[in-house]
């Protein structure tokens, strides 16, 4: 494997499944027919969940990929200056959808207010994750072999996380994916957090799906991919 490029696909997977979600809580938070109270609750817990992985998937990609992109190909400098850019345009939508997780989960904020702060980050957040995987990640499978990507990433993607998180993140990220996603994302797992992906965690991780989606459109939704979420 170590003359192989990188194996950028785990990336797209990634984002695909992010893409979903948000989807999910569009339409959920569309109909008001669906908006049980115990249903907002778990969505408003559920978009503060999505902004702290998302926000730790950024923190790994500024602290350890685009450095270590940086460092091998000057020439990538203009492509990661706006990685960059990009990073900072998505902290403050990231923020206000946080921020209206408690209030929508309490019914003290109107749905209207949530899909309105969900359609700022989307207009900030889907250019920027159509950029990373169209331009930039090509660059890395470009420069990395695999070994170097599967260790960087988990530095960057992995590392420091308890295991109970990363195999919750496992299952999240495998909802509803194709069996070739699914099989390329439990292989490069650890083995640790492979084991308590397959044999734990499946039941808390169904618990949260039914609260969020059961007897919704949304249940039945595949993970985004690229063309699919324009």
């Amino acid at each position: 494997m170590k003359d192989r490029p990188a194996d950028i696909d785990d990336m797209r997977i990634v984002h695909s499944a992010l893409r979903r979600d948000l989807e999910r809580v569009r339409i959920v938070a569309s109909d008001p027919e669906l908006l049980t109270e115990a249903r907002r609750q778990a969505i408003g817990e559920h978009v503060v969940w999505l902004m702290h992985t998302l926000h730790r998937h950024h923190h790994g990609e500024d602290e350890h990929v685009w450095p270590e992109i940086r460092r091998r190909d000057p020439a990538a400098g203009a492509l990661l200056d706006q990685m960059d850019a990009d990073h900072r345009s998505i902290a403050q939508p990231m923020r206000d959808v946080e921020d209206a997780g408690d209030p929508f989960g309490a019914g003290t904020m109107p749905a209207s207010e949530l899909l309105d702060r969900l359609a700022r980050l989307q207009a900030v957040l889907l250019p920027h994750l159509a950029r990373e995987e169209q331009e930039m990640m090509p660059v890395v499978a470009k420069l990395l072999s695999y070994d170097e990507w599967h260790d960087l990433g988990h530095r960057a993607f992995v590392r420091g996380k308890p295991l109970m998180h990363l195999a919750m993140e496992g299952h999240w990220v495998l909802d509803n994916a194709t069996p070739e996603d699914r099989a390329r994302i439990i292989t490069v797992l650890p083995a640790a957090p492979r084991f308590v992906l397959l044999h734990l965690l499946g039941g808390p991780y169904a618990k949260r799906r039914e609260s969020l989606w059961s007897n919704t459109p949304a249940a039945a939704l595949p993970p985004l991919p690229l063309e699919d979420s324009r």
